[in-house]
């Protein structure tokens, strides 16, 4: 089943973010090279896809695993948790409709 892993950022987050992106990233590239990433990104601080010393305010991952307990599992595992530049992590099952 597809879930939603809809992360919110601790105030200045960016810094903490910088530090732990490549492991970060690796762990998405893990899923995708699986086949089980639908999409994932950062939800930009400003309107602007660069949003420079602005940073971020969250993410958004969706893809697939086995059960709620395993999306949440490997939410909680996540680099920016342990770096602390996530504040919360919401995990919730996502029926995709379109496309």
């Amino acid at each position: 089943m597809l879930y939603a892993i809809i992360s919110q950022d601790v105030e200045n987050s960016l810094e903490k973010r910088l530090s732990v992106r490549p492991a970060h990233i690796e762990r998405l590239n893990a899923l995708k090279n699986e086949g089980r990433l639908i999409l994932a990104g950062p939800h930009p601080a400003i309107d602007n896809n660069e949003p420079g010393a602005a940073g971020f305010t969250g993410s958004l991952v969706v893809a697939q695993f086995d059960s709620l307990e395993q999306a949440q599992k490997w939410a909680d595992a996540d680099p920016y948790m342990a770096s602390g530049a996530y504040a919360s992590v919401t995990v919730k099952p996502f029926k995709q409709v379109l496309p």
